[in-house]
C-alpha cells in the first residue's frame, strides 16, 4: 500500500476558559484519501475542538519526517498523549 502525507493544523482545547492552542499534526493516509478523509480523521483525534481544523495540506515524505520529529518534541502533545494513556 502506498501512502500520502498530510500536515494538519488543529485547535486543541482544555488550556483555560475560552482558550486554545494550535498544533501542527502530521498524518499518513492511504494514497487514494481525499482532503475530506483527512479532515474527518483529524476531527476525531483526542482533544481537538469542535470545528478545530485550521488548515490541511498534502506534503512530501521528507516534510512528513521532519514534521513528525518536531511533533514528538511538542510539550503539549506529550502531555495530551500521557493523559490519554492514563485514562485508557
Amino acid at each position: 500500500m502506498e501512502w500520502s502525507y498530510w500536515k494538519v493544523i488543529l485547535k486543541y482545547g482544555h488550556v483555560g476558559q475560552r482558550k486554545e492552542v494550535s498544533v501542527a499534526r502530521y498524518l499518513t493516509m492511504p494514497t487514494e484519501s481525499l482532503l475530506l478523509d483527512v479532515m474527518v480523521a483529524a476531527q476525531h483525534m483526542p482533544g481537538v475542538k469542535a470545528r478545530g481544523i485550521l488548515s490541511a495540506r498534502r506534503i512530501t515524505q521528507e516534510d512528513y519526517l521532519v514534521g513528525s520529529r518536531e511533533e514528538a518534541e511538542n510539550f503539549y502533545l506529550q502531555k495530551l498523549k500521557a493523559f490519554h494513556k492514563i485514562t485508557s
